[in-house]
């Protein structure tokens, strides 16, 4: 997978990059990017029933259409009850983009000029629920999001890498530093001091108003009754995967704000744009 910056930092062609994701030679993703499987159990042997939908698939949806209230009022509903996944990625870098092509569709990067920047990462969710209203969405919202994540939301064997301390052939031989690497081996994140995490967020695309052309913005939280939460890093690695670990992290009870436009409430919000 690959995601292209078109004008890259300073807003010329030239300097085009991409994020790519690729394949990391180990585990799941030995040979492909994204690897996406049901939920599976502590042994990787058998799925666990737990994270997983009783119909064990991917997804159960329910669609309507309906007239909804006032002028323009009419809207489709989606209603998605989704599986807990497994969610394995493989490494993440940073590469210089090839020129896009006017007749083919794969556009790929300069091997030559790649750095990565994440070693690769396993994501595993539990149930969720979400709901998608098209048209008018009189929910307030495209997507809302209102849950409970059961087992909360792990993620394991993660890598932040240094390029810039490598040298030479970078392969760990003497003379030959490897990248540097921040690695953590699991991130467990729920509702403080519960076993689940509250899932409550509102995705909206906004229009063009004025001089402002339009953005994505995502809404967390109820901005009233947020739960806190709770976040345990285990192993922390400093230098590489085999350096010894430096302990454990532990965070208890964190509260995020955002200002609504009247006051600062509970929660957070993101906006997404191209510059």
């Amino acid at each position: 997978v690959l995601i292209h910056d078109n004008d890259g930092l300073n807003g010329t062609a030239a300097n085009a990059g991409a994020i790519v994701i690729k394949s990391n030679g180990t585990g799941a993703t030995a040979a492909n990017g994204i690897v996406i499987t049901a939920p599976m159990d502590a042994t990787g042997t058998a799925v666990d029933n737990t994270r997983a939908l009783a119909s064990h698939n991917l997804a159960d949806l329910t669609i309507d259409t309906d007239k909804g209230t006032g002028t323009n009022g009419a809207f489709l509903n989606v209603a998605a009850a989704v599986s807990g996944l497994d969610i394995y990625i493989g490494e993440i870098g940073v590469s210089g983009s090839n020129a896009a092509s006017t007749t083919a569709v794969r556009r790929g990067n300069d091997a030559a000029n790649y750095n990565t920047i994440l070693s690769g990462l396993t994501i595993k969710t539990g149930l969720t629920s979400a709901n998608i209203q098209l048209g008018a969405a009189p929910q307030g919202a495209m997507i809302v999001l209102n849950t409970t994540m059961r087992g909360g939301l792990e993620i394991k064997n993660l890598g932040i890498v240094d390029s810039s301390t490598k040298t030479g052939t970078a392969d760990g031989t003497t003379g030959n530093r490897a990248a540097g690497q921040i690695f953590l081996d699991s991130i467990k994140v729920s509702d403080a001091s519960q076993a689940n995490l509250t899932v409550n967020a509102a995705v909206s695309v906004v229009g063009k108003e004025g001089s402002n052309n339009g953005y994505l913005r995502i809404i967390t939280g109820s901005g009233a009754t947020t739960p806190k939460t709770d976040m345990y890093i285990k192993g922390v690695h400093l230098g590489s995967q085999a350096a010894a670990s430096i302990g454990d992290v532990e965070v208890q009870g964190l509260q995020t704000y955002y200002f609504n436009g009247t006051a600062n409430v509970q929660g957070s919000m993101i906006t997404i744009s191209g510059h």
